[in-house]
């Protein structure tokens, strides 16, 4: 795991964090947003899921969110939106593959080898930061926009012990009803 930037932003610390996935088979990134006086394994944390196309940066940059964060306490995490790189699967359409995993696990080559979001985000992403950033594991809640709102409701109840809370911002909540759905969830 190595810390690629930190900034100071309203009196916390925003980490930029790079690690080996073993689920996902390639580096990974996130963001994590640490209050001021944040108190060990005390304050809650919230993992915020992005859309399509979208990556760990959009949240940080765009949200407006860690001044009310720093207020009240909360640790805010955004993962990225699916495995990235060379030698990782694409598709040539913005609706799937690289910037596109969501949150789910693949069961067909050639996504299954990479493809484990939900593994990678209910396991693995939450176990190193529970153990690395000391999160309490019965204080995290879980949002996301779009394809993340998605993400968040569908692995909220999947795994609801997980999860203290759970929201979403236009989510897609009937993906085999829209174009991509139809594309990409073809009943065999």
């Amino acid at each position: 795991m190595q810390t690629i930037t930190e900034h100071l932003c309203f009196g916390g610390v925003l980490k930029i964090i790079e690690h080996d996935s073993q689920s996902l088979g390639c580096k990974m990134k996130f963001s994590i947003f640490v209050p001021p006086n944040a108190s060990s394994n005390d304050n809650a944390s919230l993992i915020f899921l992005s859309g399509l196309t979208c990556n760990y940066e959009n949240f940080t940059t765009k949200s407006g969110a860690y001044q009310k964060a720093a207020q009240e306490g909360l640790i805010i995490i955004a993962p990225d939106t699916s495995p990235r790189g060379e030698d990782i699967p694409n598709d040539d359409a913005y609706d799937f593959g690289q910037g596109a995993g969501f949150y789910i696990n693949a069961t067909q080559d050639p996504w299954v080898k990479n493809y484990q979001m939900e593994s990678y985000i209910t396991d693995e992403l939450t176990n190193l930061l529970i153990s690395k950033f000391n999160l309490n594991p019965n204080k995290i809640g879980i949002t996301g926009h779009s394809m993340g709102g998605h993400g968040a409701l569908t692995l909220y109840l999947k795994h609801p012990e997980l999860y203290k809370s759970a929201s979403a911002f236009s989510p897609i909540v009937a993906p085999s009803t829209v174009p991509w759905g139809k594309k990409h969830l073809k009943v065999i």
